[in-house]
């Protein structure tokens, strides 16, 4: 194991950690333990800038399952590193902001613990090489993301939320796992690496564009795109540290990352490049609508991020056509860069106002922009910190933003004036979209800063006042970094950008990044003007459009689309389950045997069955009178109405099984059954004998033949099994090497004794952990009995 490696796995140790310290240390706030962890990690991963930009990718291989293909390989590159220097780094600041936002009355070990896994879940996302292993940590940030969303278990749109988000989550989870197994099987490997190696024969398997489906799937769930995205504004119902962290900078990156990571492989795709271009830009446009009907602070920041993500997504749907068979025109790369570019942006400064409605909540107790107004004055920290990154989110300038949505714009014309056959028929709408899209993005914006801001009074539950520095300082480096990348975007130029843009179009030599504010008088800078004065007079007049949003029923929606197929499915389901158990173990056990023999029978079907008796022993006349005994004991167990009857004959057949033992030279195992047989006869009749009589449920002749029929079904087919298996040994049998070792390996003289303590000794110790925890759960029910006893004599008395 190397260091990347323990640095993945540094959280869940951590994890540990903290749960102890949280045991035994109340006095200092826990989160002062958590703080090293993240910033550690980040620490090391500047230190590999140097080696990344230098064209030295790192790879180092552990073998974790070999057999299925599944090790715990780490590369990093480019791509990879600007997302792990993006989790690490936001969670610092996260995990310093939360400090101050939580208050020790919280669960803070069970917030601290799920925050650790979540983040070494996203780490293992984006720098493991292994698509099983990536899988993985990828449904552990469901899991994790699901704790942190149900904080709070005491409200129910928090559960609600986190229920919504690990259904669609995994569903996609799911569907991505598909295509990674489709994937291996055509490639013959899990790598990443190797699949983008033979993206050729991927492209020419019949399966290759179902592989692209099924991963799309999973791409679209985690980063909320249409029509994925309804569970993000119900996570929102998660502490303010938790939605600044996981919904805006990490986990619903990781659908872009994915993305970006299989473009090389899907470099063959139109339906890759098609779907993600269009679904990015529908997307940008529904979500930055509904933004501004929102009343909830977190809310509109909610949908904000939804269309701040689809707005990544198209550039990356059209930075594909960089590295597309046919297409490999350097026009396409901007939106490579304005993609990695964007995903930085918008990690800085949604983070930051994340924490700053965070801070408006903590500070007055509501989230309503109705209720807020004139804090400009009381707040003028997280006023100033509001402006910089509202500007920025809204595309202005000086503020970075307003660069990466310029680069955007500029993607979107290209490609509309691009002679790209299977988009040209749509491609000129794609400039008007994204325009509408950051219209109604610029009004959001507007109203999120002047709404809570400015006005006339405000009517909050609790007095404003500004905040403690601590919740102040990490909005307020979020915001410094906006201003800086703005004045100084070149800072990231080769460093970062570079990397990771070249890591996506899977190119050796680093494209050439150049970013500055002007350009010229270019249609991407017109449509900024016409942005900000449409969405200008837009904002101004919003209660005189504000209509339109009536036109939306909500049994139309897709959030009710959602409701309804859960409530239809948890119904059905019900029904299902209840026709299914009838409480009666014979039904239960009817439906494991009627299984057993149609699945079994299917497989000898299709397979064909081949049996080979001829090196079976001859059967001598005491084993068929055995057999005779055995028969006819059953058939008296099955006739009879007495249970002293039944169990003596049920004692004959385990006593006949014995003396088979003894005839096939197994005394061992015959003193062994003859003990527990006489044993357990016996337990059973005096049990059954202190029983009471009940009267049994009359049987019709038809129980008695399903009985009758299942019973010789499974009897035969358990028969044909063990012939089949015998007729066709794979293996040697390793009684063989017992009996050649048994003296010079394990220098012992009763074989029986050398096979249980040496030879197979883990099954023995194990066999005898189990009977020890056995053991132990008896004497813990004892105890409990006992206490229960003594606690009612007490109240009795």
């Amino acid at each position: 194991m190397t260091l990347l490696h323990f640095f993945i796995l540094l959280p869940l140790l951590a994890a540990v950690a903290i749960g102890i310290i949280y045991k035994f240390q109340k006095n200092i706030h826990l989160g002062w333990f958590v703080l090293p962890v993240p910033f550690v990690i980040v620490s090391y991963l500047f230190t590999l800038i140097p080696n990344i930009q230098s064209g030295s990718n790192i790879y180092k291989p552990l073998n974790f399952m070999p057999r299925i293909g599944m090790n715990f390989d780490v590369y990093i590159d480019g791509l990879g590193l600007l997302f792990a220097i993006l989790i690490s780094g936001i969670g610092t600041l996260v995990v310093l902001y939360s400090i101050g936002y939580l208050s020790q009355d919280e669960k803070l070990g069970n917030f601290y613990i799920y925050l650790l896994m979540f983040m070494a879940a996203m780490l293992g996302v984006v720098m493991i090489d292994n698509v099983l292993m990536m899988y993985m940590f990828w449904e552990l940030t469901s899991i994790s993301s699901f704790l942190l969303i149900a904080f709070w278990t005491t409200k129910e749109k928090s559960t609600y939320g986190a229920q919504k988000s690990m259904l669609i989550t995994m569903f996609g989870g799911f569907m991505m796992l598909g295509g990674f197994i489709l994937l291996g099987s055509i490639t013959e490997s899990y790598s990443i690496r190797e699949m983008i190696q033979s993206s050729d024969l991927i492209a020419s398997s019949g399966v290759g564009t179902l592989a692209v489906i099924l991963v799309l799937f999973g791409a679209f769930t985690k980063s909320a795109q249409f029509p994925f995205y309804i569970w993000l504004p119900d996570a929102m119902e998660a502490p303010t540290p938790v939605s600044a962290y996981l919904h805006s900078a990490t986990m619903v990156k990781a659908g872009l990352y994915l993305v970006a990571r299989f473009t090389p492989v899907f470099m063959w795709s139109t339906t890759w490049v098609n779907t993600i271009l269009i679904v990015g830009l529908i997307t940008l446009l529904w979500a930055s609508f509904n933004a501004v009907i929102k009343d909830d602070m977190k809310a509109v920041l909610a949908f904000s991020t939804v269309s701040q993500l689809g707005l990544i997504m198209s550039l990356l749907g059209v930075g594909a056509l960089a590295v597309t068979a046919g297409f490999n025109e350097e026009i396409f790369t901007v939106a490579v860069i304005a993609a990695v570019f964007h995903i930085i942006n918008h990690a800085t400064f949604k983070g930051s106002l994340f924490m700053v409605t965070g801070i408006i909540d903590h500070q007055t107790g509501t989230r309503s922009i109705k209720r807020l107004g004139a804090l400009l004055t009381i707040m003028p920290i997280s006023f100033t910190i509001t402006l910089i990154t509202a500007f920025s989110m809204a595309g202005l300038p000086p503020f970075n933003g307003f660069l990466s949505k310029e680069l955007f714009l500029e993607a979107m014309f290209e490609i509309s004036q691009s002679n790209v056959s299977f988009l040209s028929a749509i491609s000129v709408f794609f400039p008007l979209l994204a325009i509408v899209g950051s219209i109604f993005t610029f009004v959001y914006s507007m109203k999120l800063l002047f709404g809570v801001f400015t006005g006339e009074s405000f009517d909050t539950p609790k007095e404003p006042s500004e905040a403690p520095v601590l919740m102040l300082i990490s909005p307020a480096i979020l915001a410094s970094l906006v201003v800086i990348i703005g004045l100084f975007p070149n800072i990231l130029s080769n460093t970062i950008i570079s990397p990771a843009a070249s890591a996506i179009l899977d190119r050796q030599n680093f494209v050439d990044v150049s970013i500055s504010f002007w350009h010229g008088i270019t249609p991407a800078l017109l449509s900024t003007i016409l942005i900000v004065l449409v969405g200008a007079v837009l904002y101004y007049f919003r209660d005189s459009w504000a209509f339109v949003y009536n036109y939306i029923k909500e049994a139309y929606t897709l959030n009710n689309l959602y409701d309804q197929l859960l409530k239809q499915s948890t119904y059905y389901s019900n029904k299902a389950t209840q026709s299914l158990s009838t409480g009666f173990l014979r039904t239960y056990l009817l439906y494991i045997f009627g299984f057993f023999v149609l699945f079994n029978f299917m497989t000898m079907f299709r397979t064909g069955l081949n049996l080979d008796l001829s090196d079976l022993a001859p059967i001598g006349i005491q084993e068929v009178i055995l057999v005779f005994v055995i028969l006819i004991s059953l058939g008296i167990i099955m006739m009879t109405k007495s249970r002293m009857v039944s169990i003596i004959m049920l004692g004959a057949v385990g006593f006949s099984m014995a003396l088979f033992f003894v005839f096939f030279r197994a005394p061992d195992l015959a003193l062994t059954q003859l003990a527990i047989e006489t044993v357990t006869t016996t337990l059973f009749l005096v049990c059954f004998y202190h029983l009471p009589k009940v009267s049994k449920l009359p049987e019709t002749r038809q129980f008695k033949l399903t009985n009758f029929v299942v019973a010789v079904l499974v009897g035969l087919v358990s028969i044909l099994i063990g012939l089949s298996a015998y007729s066709h040994r794979i293996f040697d049998s390793i009684s063989e090497y017992h009996i050649e070792h048994v003296y010079d390996l394990a220098a012992g003289k009763n074989m029986v004794n050398v096979i249980l303590v040496d030879f197979r000794g883990y099954d023995t110790v194990f066999e005898t952990v189990v009977f020890a925890i056995a053991g132990i759960g008896i004497y813990i029910l004892m105890r409990m009995t006992s206490r229960r006893k003594d606690d009612g004599n007490e109240e009795h008395s």
